[in-house]
């Protein structure tokens, strides 16, 4: 069974993790392009941008959730998200960007990352994108919509973690699915393994973004 959607999904209201040493952020970068270490990647408070132009991804599920994180000023929050998760995924020209506000001295701050160019797609395991909004062209396979989210086998299975989802509530799942001219915001993306191909990372002055 195939179904294809074209346009986009909007919730309401991969990934990066501003830290404070350049240094210390090539070093995490260079172990995850090597596949050397699991992934769990956040920003407080923030979201983030991420483009792809084309995602490929086996074991897929989609379920609805809130995830608990708190603000740059410490205060606690929650974010309505629509969790996106494969067992396998290869991502080909992937672009991540986030922008930290209000920085002494600099102002607005950003940082972007590439990879899965020059003909090396970025590989993912156990891969989890919490969307808050997503554009795409996509065809699903093998898909059943419908299904609790706790008995959505075909995918890796619910995250846990500061994430809540009610486990009896709805979910889709499909056997494969391969997304094009991806963009979307994100508020968290974890994975087993992941590897990025053709890695590079830049700081601006300013607003630079994926789109």
């Amino acid at each position: 069974m195939e179904s294809q959607v074209r346009g986009g999904t909007r919730w309401k209201r991969f990934a990066v993790v501003m830290v404070p040493s350049v240094a210390a952020t090539a070093a995490i970068g260079v172990a995850l392009a090597q596949g050397a270490l699991a992934a769990s990647f956040s920003v407080s408070g923030q979201s983030f941008k991420v483009t792809a132009d084309r995602l490929d991804g086996t074991g897929f599920s989609q379920y609805g959730a809130l995830d608990e994180g708190y603000t740059l000023k410490g205060e606690k929050t929650a974010h309505p998200v629509a969790v996106s998760a494969f067992r396998d995924a290869e991502i080909t020209n992937m672009c991540q960007s986030v922008v930290t506000p209000n920085v002494p001295i600099f102002g607005s701050v950003s940082l972007k990352l590439t990879a899965g160019t020059g003909g090396e797609k970025v590989k993912a395991e156990n891969l989890y994108i919490d969307v808050e909004d997503l554009s795409a062209d996509a065809t699903f396979r093998g898909i059943d919509i419908g299904v609790a989210a706790k008995d959505a086998g075909k995918g890796p299975g619910m995250k846990g973690g500061k994430e809540q989802a009610n486990p009896y509530g709805f979910a889709q799942q499909a056997d494969s699915a391969t997304l094009t001219d991806v963009k979307q915001t994100a508020w968290a993306t974890t994975a087993g393994t992941f590897k990025l191909s053709n890695l590079k990372m830049s700081l601006h002055k300013g607003t630079v973004e994926c789109y």
